[in-house]
């Protein structure tokens, strides 16, 4: 891995997944055998190793009683980049749909031999 950000955002985690199982009281061994993993993947994990699966970080969040945390993790609902690049591409005005029936009319006979109809006369949109 190259990115230093990434690395300490590794190690962070790691350090935060040792400090929530030594508050439970959770030994290394009894933590591995609960989350069905080995007790080595657990010392990687907590030294902010990249090569542990994201598997074994579930597994060992659900154990902690903190799995929920890992859907969290990109809420689309919380990304304030991608909310306001979404709302740039949005239309500016709605169609009506005999706009878009004028629209489909409009379009030259060549045009539209061997296409399937966009609006359909009876109401469904395809």
């Amino acid at each position: 891995m190259s990115s230093p950000k990434a690395r300490t955002a590794l190690k962070r985690l790691g350090n935060d997944v040792r400090g929530a199982r030594l508050r439970r009281g959770i030994a290394v061994a009894d933590l591995a055998a609960r989350a069905g993993t080995s007790p080595s993947t657990i010392a990687r994990l907590e030294k902010g190793d990249p090569g542990v699966g994201i598997g074994v970080l579930a597994g060992i969040l659900v154990v902690l009683g903190l799995v929920e945390r890992l859907a969290d993790l990109i809420d689309i609902r919380k990304d304030d980049l991608g909310l306001a690049l979404a709302s740039e591409q949005l239309p500016q005005r709605g169609r009506t749909y005999a706009a878009k029936l004028r629209k489909q009319i409009a379009r030259a006979p060549e045009e539209r031999v061997g296409q399937k109809d966009i609006v359909d006369p009876d109401g469904a949109a395809f």
